[in-house]
């Protein structure tokens, strides 16, 4: 199968042999024809396995068919991201495919000011990829017109259909045309109710599975450690200064306490960056940047924060607080064993949140290998059949309370003074941080920026 074959032009074909692309994902086999159809599509494949193109391609396609001279702040087409890294990544990868196509684009996301985007609007695009909330913002200041989309794309649909982002789909939804539009949702996971949003504002969508739901690469491998809360920075540390020059993407539970892990990583000596939504763009640009050439070795991110994040041969994750959700455990662990290369997916696990561990199994129907690290070991048993409830709202982490690094094995316990340990040395070259991931409850209600 080639790209050829699946009836993409050769102004497109180039693009994608200058890329080193020669052979169609299995996503990518299977929505691009339709999508070429004009069907409406649901789409879900594990994140790494091309679903940008899969999307990007034949709109790329449909929209250079008929050209013309685009309209001042009147989009043919609407890209839908729930992060600013995302919709970043998205725009880079369209630009690339279009690159021998007469086809423009912009992207808009909040955090930076308005002003540039505006004059982008006021020249003319064909493709806007936007974040929601500051979509909302142009639109209600008059600085764009929806009234042309061809095609609506939901890029990381589960996401934006989740019940945070709802209200504003659903007023963005009002302001698209309704005859003749053609709406894709593409996602790594589908619960059976997003399906059913979904479904009221598509046309008898064609649906695409290309893996069981929730399911992740084979060439991953999944192990966790069993440690008690006030121990795994100590394993983290530990874990990294085991080989310093690898890279890994570390999840925490919120944003304060991945700032708080991240400067706990620099001071003993690790080179460490924290992404989150409060992060200003240019401190989220200069993180990743920092990520991509090698300069940082560890990123501290939230689960929203680390959408887009796209790091080729990315070795390691690293869920230091296990998600509240087992669905974000698919998307966070996809980042590592992209396109056929081997990842490695660690989780530190302190005995309360063994009900999470436990329903991440459920969800993957497999086990997660528990592997207890001399010298790091749990003080008793994960709580595998404790409540879930509980699990979600745990109390303050090591990673919130700032402690500094190092210190006596055992010794930090309720109700002593963690700041008052000494420094440890600086891991040798140990690499960096990131910073802690939004937790799920503190998505909700909340606009996309």
């Amino acid at each position: 199968m080639s790209f050829v074959s699946l009836g993409l032009e050769p102004a497109i074909t180039r693009a994608l042999d200058a890329l080193g692309y020669t052979t169609p994902t299995p996503i990518q086999e299977r929505a691009i024809p339709l999508v070429l159809e004009g069907r409406d599509l649901l789409a879900g494949a594990q994140t790494g396995t091309g679903k940008t193109a899969a999307f990007s391609l034949p709109l790329i396609q449909r929209l250079a068919a008929t050209p013309g001279r685009p309209v001042s702040r009147t989009p043919r087409a609407l890209i839908l991201t729930p992060t600013r890294e995302l919709a970043l990544q998205v725009h880079d990868n369209l630009r690339e495919y279009a690159r021998h196509a007469r086809v423009s684009s912009t992207v808009i996301f909040g955090g930076v000011g308005m002003g540039p985007q505006t004059d982008a609007l006021r020249r003319g695009v064909d493709v806007l990829v936007a974040t929601p909330g500051r979509l909302i913002d142009h639109v209600e200041q008059r600085h764009l017109d929806l009234s042309r989309i061809e095609v609506l794309v939901l890029d990381e649909a589960d996401r934006m259909l989740d019940m945070g982002f709802l209200p504003a789909i659903r007023r963005i939804l009002a302001m698209l045309p309704t005859q003749g539009r053609q709406t894709l949702l593409f996602s790594a996971t589908f619960a059976q109710e997003i399906k059913d949003i979904a479904h009221r504002f598509m046309r008898d969508p064609a649906e695409v599975q290309v893996t069981p739901q929730n399911s992740v690469v084979a060439t991953i491998e999944h192990r966790a450690h069993p440690v008690d809360t006030d121990r795994k920075r100590d394993l983290l540390l530990h874990l990294i200064a085991a080989d310093s020059r690898r890279q890994a993407l570390v999840f925490a539970r919120t944003k304060h306490g991945a700032n708080r892990l991240s400067e706990w990583l620099e001071k003993a000596g690790v080179r460490s960056a924290a992404i989150h939504g409060n992060k200003s763009q240019s401190a989220r640009v200069k993180a990743l940047d920092g990520f991509k050439d090698g300069s940082v070795t560890i990123l501290v991110a939230t689960d929203i924060a680390a959408r887009g994040i796209d790091i080729d041969q990315l070795p390691l994750v690293v869920n230091f607080d296990l998600p509240t959700l087992a669905e974000d455990y698919v998307h966070r662990i996809g980042r590592t064993g992209r396109n056929g290369s081997t990842g490695e997916a660690i989780s530190l696990v302190s005995p309360e949140e063994g009900p999470l561990l436990r329903d991440i199994q459920r969800l993957l129907k497999q086990d997660i290998t528990l592997v207890a690290v001399a010298g790091y070991e749990a003080s008793r048993a994960l709580q595998m059949d404790a409540s879930l409830k509980a699990a979600r709202r745990p109390g303050q982490t090591q990673a919130q309370r700032g402690a500094r690094p190092g210190g006596k094995q055992g010794s930090q316990r309720p109700g002593g003074n963690p700041a008052s340990r000494p420094a440890p040395k600086p891991a040798r070259s140990a690499g960096q941080g990131g910073k802690d991931h939004r937790g799920h409850s503190g998505q909700r209600g909340q606009r996309a920026v």
